[in-house]
């Protein structure tokens, strides 16, 4: 099939290079000339496990293709896929005015029937907008579809490759058959493609990822009541996790959610139910209990070395906003390390990905070192924010040896406390008995 994707970002990317994967000709399409360039290289722009070899197999094979001309893009596709950035707004709103210039676009160069859609994380009535532009510049016919991605960081291929679910909203059976035909080749495994009404597509999107950042924010705000009661949030959320009603997954305390999609979407949600006459309580809370949460490492770091912190270095493993990511994009990172600078102490940092998006982010007000150990050397304090796989098992001594002070704050529970006592630390973890 003829694909067109138009955006080149981390979704836009993911999903022309998966869709390629799978046999379409697929044009990838974006402003950002430099972008394109790297991407005809094969250089690609975001760290996401396996999406370069993707990009380059499927360049090499003829099937995926890059350019900064967009209207050619939107000419080849028989379907045409709107997956450009939504940021949001002062308002929380979110930021349609690229989705809505490639509405334009795609209606100046409709050549054929076309299916148009939006993948851009949007609210409810975006596609009804998109397709109120089209109509305005076209009197070629074309039929609108929604299908919010479900993409994690670090996750992303393999969430493309093997959905757990694809939605798709549609108005019309042409929509249908094509969006079928489409994600088949992904679905052989007998996971559902849930075909509904384009409102409720739409709205899917923002109400999981709220539900999601709700679970965070629950046991976020748990463990702060763990930590004032003497209990272990370790052992309640296991005690919770074990009744199949909650499960598991997105109930491990740690120092808030960030990235690019959770607090935006929760913004974006709150910003959609008040313009419909709701009070959003509910999600004005989860917010309001993560902007909270962000500040807990900060918090741990002043009540064990005081608020002033002239001539103290703290060390800081992690800077992405989770693992298998470069992105730090509302990172529990920048209020800790804004919050230490800010009350005089020397940061050193180590994040086996992010530090060219952290030097970006902070220039030389950050002491970036290639090796973790080299972080601890000297410092009052070691804060872990990210849960890389290799600070799991460090070498605890070398560590010890090596600290001014061996004092640990452990945004992630890595660690167990006792195990952190007996090797010789003060461990201050999240909802866990200090040492």
């Amino acid at each position: 099939m003829r694909v067109a994707v138009l955006g080149g970002g981390y979704v836009g990317l993911v999903t022309a290079a998966c869709l390629a994967e799978t046999g379409n000709d697929v044009v990838c399409a974006d402003l950002d000339a430099a972008r394109i360039d790297g991407l005809r290289a094969n250089r690609v722009p975001i760290y996401e496990p396996g999406l370069d070899m993707l990009v380059s197999e499927n360049q090499s094979q003829g099937r995926l293709h890059f350019t900064t001309d967009v209207e050619a893009a939107v000419e080849h596709g028989k379907v045409v896929i709107i997956a450009v950035g939504t940021p949001h707004e002062q308002s929380g709103a979110a930021d349609l005015s690229q989705v809505l210039a490639a509405a334009r676009t795609i209606g100046d160069h409709l050549n054929e029937p076309k299916i148009v859609v939006t993948k851009s994380t949007v609210p409810v009535g975006t596609s009804e907008r998109v397709r109120a532009e089209i109509r305005s510049r076209s009197d070629h016919p074309f039929f609108m579809a929604s299908n919010p991605e479900f993409l994690k960081q670090g996750g992303a291929v393999d969430d493309f490759m093997k959905p757990d679910r694809v939605v798709v909203g549609v108005d019309s059976d042409d929509a249908r058959e094509v969006m079928e035909e489409l994600y088949a080749p992904y679905l052989r495994t007998g996971n559902p493609l849930l075909v509904m009404d384009i409102a409720s597509a739409e709205l899917t999107k923002y109400a999981a990822n709220a539900m999601l950042a709700s679970r965070i924010s629950f046991i976020n705000q748990v463990a702060e009541l763990c930590e004032r009661v003497g209990a272990d949030v370790e052992l309640v959320r296991r005690g919770m996790a074990t009744d199949r009603r909650i499960g598991p997954a997105f109930l491990f305390p740690g120092p808030g959610y960030g990235g690019s999609c959770f607090p935006k979407d929760v913004k974006a949600l709150v910003s959609s139910a008040r313009a419909v006459g709701m009070e959003p309580v509910l999600f004005e809370a989860v917010e309001a209990a993560n902007e909270h949460q962000k500040e807990v490492l900060l918090r741990k770091v002043i009540a064990s070395l005081g608020e002033m912190l002239n001539g103290v270095t703290v060390a800081v493993w992690g800077l992405a906003f989770k693992a298998g990511t470069d992105d730090i994009r509302e990172s529990p990172a920048i209020p800790l390390i804004e919050g230490l600078l800010a009350r005089g102490a020397t940061v050193v940092a180590h994040d086996p990905q992010a530090g060219e998006a952290a030097r970006r982010r902070f220039g030389h007000r950050v002491q970036l070192t290639a090796e973790p150990y080299h972080a601890a050397q000297d410092a009052s304090a070691l804060v872990i924010v990210t849960e890389w796989l290799q600070y799991r098992t460090p070498d605890f001594d070398r560590i010890r040896d090596a600290m001014a002070r061996p004092l640990i704050i452990d945004g992630r529970n890595l660690w167990e406390p006792r195990r952190m006592k007996k090797a010789g630390f003060e461990y201050h973890g999240i909802g866990r008995a200090a040492t």
